[in-house]
C-alpha cells in the first residue's frame, strides 16, 4: 500500500522497505546514531518475507530520495498481551518538522489496527528530549521508565 502525500508540490511517499534500499537506509540509521553496514541491512530487508505477518519496515521517499524509515514488530510476552513496537524511526537530517515521523507512525499505526493489536509501543533514549516530544504530541504517552542492560556472548 502506498501512501501519498496531498501537497503536489512535495509529494511524499510511504512504501514498504526493498533491498535497494539499504544504503540509504544505512545513511540514516547512523544519524540515529547505530552503525550498520548496508550489507547487513540488505540481508535484513531479504529475511523480512518470513516475519512479514509479525515485522514490517516503512521508507518515505520524496522523489527518488529515502526521508525517512520506520520498523515495526510484534511481540509476544507471557506476561502481557501481544503489542507491536516502533523498533527504530529516523527522518533525514534538513526533513524533520514537515510530518514526515507523523505520518510514517500513522502508517505503523495502520499496520497495528489492522493486525488487532490495541496497543502500539515506542521507546526511546532518555537523552532524546525531541524525540518525546514528537511523539507526546502526537499522542503517545508515557507509560513507564526503563533502563536496558545487555550482556554480549564472551569472544
Amino acid at each position: 500500500m502506498r501512501d501519498s502525500a496531498d501537497s503536489p508540490a512535495t509529494e511524499l511517499v510511504i512504501r514498504p522497505i526493498e533491498p535497494h534500499d539499504a544504503d540509504e537506509v544505512a545513511i540514516l540509521a547512523e544519524q540515529l546514531g547505530y552503525q550498520r553496514s548496508s550489507s547487513e541491512i540488505k540481508a535484513w530487508i531479504a529475511s523480512l518475507p518470513t516475519r512479514s505477518e509479525n515485522q514490517v519496515a516503512f521508507v518515505a521517499c520524496i522523489g527518488n530520495e529515502i526521508v525517512g524509515w520506520i520498523e515495526i514488530s510484534i511481540h509476544h510476552h507471557l506476561q502481557s498481551p501481544p503489542h507491536a513496537l516502533i523498533g527504530g524511526l529516523v527522518v533525514k537530517d534538513g526533513h524533520r518538522n514537515r510530518q514526515i515521523g507523523m505520518r510514517l507512525c500513522q502508517r505503523v499505526e495502520a499496520w497495528t489496527w489492522e493486525r488487532g493489536l490495541s496497543v502500539l509501543r515506542v521507546t526511546s533514549r532518555s537523552t532524546r528530549l525531541d524525540a518525546h516530544r514528537f511523539y507526546e504530541r502526537n499522542g503517545y504517552q508515557l507509560t513507564k521508565l526503563s533502563h536496558v542492560y545487555e550482556k554480549h556472548q564472551p569472544a
